[in-house]
């Protein structure tokens, strides 16, 4: 029975709830009323999405249905306080996208204008078109910039309402409250100005601050429950429609948030167009003008007094621009500047471009003005920009250039060159050479210092020092590059471990640094320029810098003027006599103390081998080798040169080569000897490309000359160097023979016994053979008119090379060969005779 009773009740509940989720729908899509007694009126507005919902409804008189299947609201008295919560439909929906809809005047859902997002530059209007025409220079108008990035410009969600905002139609307003009663609800202004809590009733919010609506509908709420607390806070917010027209970039009408000012407005609409005014926006309400604004001062003082809200229906009015001036040169801010009116002045302008910079010269300044009714229509004018100066009015049209100052010191004295820091000093009367130089301690340059202090780095650690400096200087911020700390395969380099770190300098690199840590200084030339301004000369007063130095009453410290400019040379910035110069040399092998010493200038070999304690017992003089950095630098020139005129050459013979062989062997076989004879050049000059000079000079010695006095008489020059090696007891054969080996050298046996040990091959070919000798000369058959070099001595230490032959063609190929080609050539002639003849019979 009981089953039975319950049946028809479950049924007329699926009924209720079927009923209530079709209507449901329908209901908040048409603004239908509350159904039952739980709404507080029914309220058919179609403008407002959530009238049903506001108004509790169908759901209200179903005590025990679920909150999500209850229709528009309801409040639940099962809990222990009293629960007002919004329509399953709001929760369906959610929150809208606050700052990005808004709520129409007719009631439809409008989409508030977030920027032209196809916003293009602002084209020239024609006074800049002018500017352009007259000074070459392109000036943008000022101010245009701030509107540069409005076609990207996107209201911010969710921003902070001011506390004087007055809330009216469309306006979202969200409740939650707790205490005695559970409050939440989300209610939209409806156009009479009023909201609906459901429980509660209409409450007026029309015309009410957002500062003072929780108040309000605290003591609405108030008049039917106590010992509560309310939070009421902005949803989203109504738009309001606002027309802008004149010279506006993008006139017409836009829709905004209810928050926006007039320049949120004019940077929403893309602001004022090429000819448009930035200084006389006016905001017309009902036919009377409110507001108007000088973007200028809000550009250049930040200065917003005359940004005020806009309404509804507000009008932008964006007259015409009253004229034009450019400001050109020293400025702070050059470009095309809109005049306010008759009374602009120089100063009033300048202050828009921030003034003028240190660098500017108030007392050249230049006024091109354009005055129609004169001809010709354009003047110039100059003047100081004093107060009088700044105080002249300008016109439309007008063109003011400032001059650069002329940054000329008037009591500097400078110092450069080799000296510990190239400075500028302030001139005193009566200053002389000695007042700015005091002694020689001021002649060590920064580089001598750095070099100093670098004596433990390795050449590579030192490079490696200047790469990550002048990375570090590259870099845009402070961090550490990694391949500073780490080298380029991740590893961490030697330099950074103390325990692995090597020291060890090859025997070339450590003699180069003996010696250098100092520029030696030219102190017998140094020179001072003197500008005379009135003939804009320069003179130069070259004076005895050592002389100067050592006696304060030489008439080598010369006086210095305002302006001068003291230069000091060092020995490698101006090329000395080698007699003033110091001299480091370099002797090794042979001798009873091998370094580096310094020797007097005119000093020569056999007094650098008594320095260095004479010669050894084994020491073999003939095959000394002497190395000069100068005739080395001077090989590699010629070297270079020699290479190029070669290249030059071989492309002259190679054409020659290819015409006269095509007459005669035919195109192919041409073809083919060409390309041999390029391929064959083109090694040769390879080789030569790799040649590596070494700057060494022949001395000359007989081979039994074993003494010290026997050496040259050559001045030593720096960075010099000799090698004393030991006797050798080999003689060393290359190149196309059986075995390539050094042979042990036995006195009196000539070049023909070593050949004959090594054994010839094939391809041998003894016309080119040659012997280097010991001390580096070189000995061939080209030396050699009646006897054979296979027939010449043989010296402990040379070295005999017999090359292979280049062409392997036999006698008899080239001998036919030769024969057809000049049997060809008779032939020729022949045919050629035999017609002849036959013409003139």
């Amino acid at each position: 029975m009981t089953q039975r009773r319950s049946h028809p009740f479950r049924q007329i509940i699926a009924l209720l709830t079927s009923f209530s989720v079709l209507v449901a729908p329908l209901a908040h899509g048409q603004g239908l009323g509350s159904f039952g007694n739980g709404g507080a009126g029914s309220d058919k507005r179609s403008d407002d999405p959530y009238g049903a919902s506001s108004q509790g409804g169908f759901g209200a008189s179903m005590g025990g249905a679920s909150r999500q299947d209850s229709g528009l609201g309801r409040m639940d008295s099962s809990m222990g306080s009293p629960q007002i919560r919004q329509s399953s439909g709001d929760e369906r929906s959610g929150y809208p996208n606050q700052g990005l809809g808004a709520q129409g005047r007719n009631g439809n859902s409008q989409q508030i204008f977030t920027g032209d997002q196809n916003l293009r530059p602002l084209p020239p209007n024609d006074f800049q078109k002018f500017v352009l025409e007259s000074t070459g220079q392109s000036l943008s108008l000022y101010g245009a910039t701030f509107f540069s990035q409005a076609g990207s410009y996107q209201p911010l969600a969710n921003t902070p309402v001011s506390p004087d905002y007055t809330l009216g139609p469309g306006d979202e307003v969200l409740i939650r409250g707790w205490g005695a009663v559970d409050v939440d609800v989300k209610a939209v202004v409806d156009r009479n100005g009023l909201i609906h809590i459901p429980r509660v009733g209409a409450v007026s919010l029309g015309g009410v601050k957002s500062s003072q609506a929780e108040g309000v509908i605290h003591a609405a709420v108030g008049r039917y429950y106590r010992d509560f607390q309310l939070s009421v806070t902005l949803g989203q917010l109504r738009g309001v429609t606002v027309y802008v027209v004149g010279q506006a970039r993008k006139p017409g009408a836009y829709t905004l948030a209810s928050t926006s000012t007039l320049v949120s407005a004019l940077f929403a609409s893309g602001g004022p167009g090429a000819n448009g005014s930035l200084r006389h926006v006016q905001v017309k309400r009902a036919d009377r003008v409110v507001a108007e604004l000088d973007l200028y001062a809000f550009l250049s003082k930040g200065d917003k007094s005359a940004d005020i809200k806009l309404q509804d229906g507000d009008t932008i009015v964006i007259p015409a621009a009253r004229g034009y001036v450019a400001l050109t040169g020293k400025v702070n801010t050059p470009g095309v500047y809109e005049l306010a009116g008759k009374n602009d002045s120089i100063d009033s302008v300048l202050a828009l471009a921030g003034g003028l910079p240190v660098v500017a010269d108030p007392k050249r300044a230049y006024l091109e003005r354009v005055d129609p009714s004169r001809k010709p229509s354009r003047s110039v004018e100059s003047f100081a920009l004093d107060g009088e100066g700044l105080k002249r009015s300008l016109k439309s049209g007008d063109l003011l250039t400032v001059q650069s100052l002329t940054a000329e010191f008037g009591n500097a004295i400078t110092l450069r060159g080799n000296v510990d820091q190239p400075v500028r000093l302030p001139w005193h009367q009566g200053m002389k050479v000695r007042d700015l130089i005091p002694n020689k301690a001021f002649l060590m340059s920064r580089a001598s210092v750095k070099r100093q202090n670098e004596v433990l780095l390795t050449e590579d650690e030192k490079r490696r020092i200047d790469r990550n400096a002048l990375r570090r200087n590259r870099m845009d911020n402070d961090q550490p590059s990694p391949d500073s700390l780490f080298g380029s395969e991740g590893r961490v380099t030697d330099s950074d471990s103390a325990g692995l770190r090597d020291v060890r300098e090859t025997a070339d690199t450590l003699a180069q640094r003996i010696g250098n840590l100092v520029d030696e200084v030219n102190l017998d030339y140094a020179v001072i320029e003197r500008v005379d301004s009135n003939d804009v000369s320069v003179k130069l007063v070259p004076f005895n810098l050592g002389k100067a130095l050592e006696d304060a009453a030489s008439p080598e410290n010369l006086t210095l003027q305002p302006g001068d400019v003291v230069t000091v040379f060092s020995v490698n910035d101006v090329r000395v006599p080698q007699a003033k110069r110091q001299v480091f040399v370099r002797v090794e092998g042979e001798v009873q103390r091998p370094g580096i010493y310094q020797m007097k200038p005119g000093d020569s070999l056999s007094q650098l081998v008594e320095l260095a304690g004479g010669l050894t017992p084994d020491a073999y003089l003939f095959g000394s080798s002497f190395y000069r950095e100068e005739v080395r630098k001077t090989q590699a020139e010629n070297l270079e040169r020699l290479v190029r005129r070669l290249e030059a050459q071989s492309q002259t013979k190679l054409s020659s080569s290819a015409a006269s062989l095509s007459n005669v062997s035919g195109d192919a076989v041409a073809q083919l000897r060409v390309q041999a004879e390029a391929a064959a050049q083109k090694q040769a000059l390879d080789r030569l490309r790799n040649l590596k000079p070494t700057g060494r000079i022949m001395l000359g010695l007989a081979d039994d000359q074993a003494t010290a006095d026997a050496l040259p008489v050559l001045k030593l020059e720096n960075q010099d160097r000799l090698v004393v090696p030991a006797r050798p007891d080999f003689v060393h054969v290359l190149g196309s023979v059986n075995t390539e080996s050094s042979l042990i050298w036995q006195p009196g046996r000539t070049v023909q016994n070593y050949l004959d040990l090594a054994g010839l091959t094939s391809g041998a070919d003894k016309d080119e053979l040659f012997v280097i000798r010991a001390d580096g000369s070189v000995l061939s058959d080209a030396d050699h008119w009646f006897n054979r070099i296979t027939s010449t001595k043989v010296l402990a230490g040379d070295l005999i090379v017999l090359p292979e032959k280049t062409d392997h063609e036999s006698g008899w190929s080239v001998f036919t060969r030769n024969a057809k080609d000049i049997t060809q050539i008779i032939y020729q002639f022949s045919l050629g005779a035999a017609a002849i003849k036959t013409l003139r019979d």
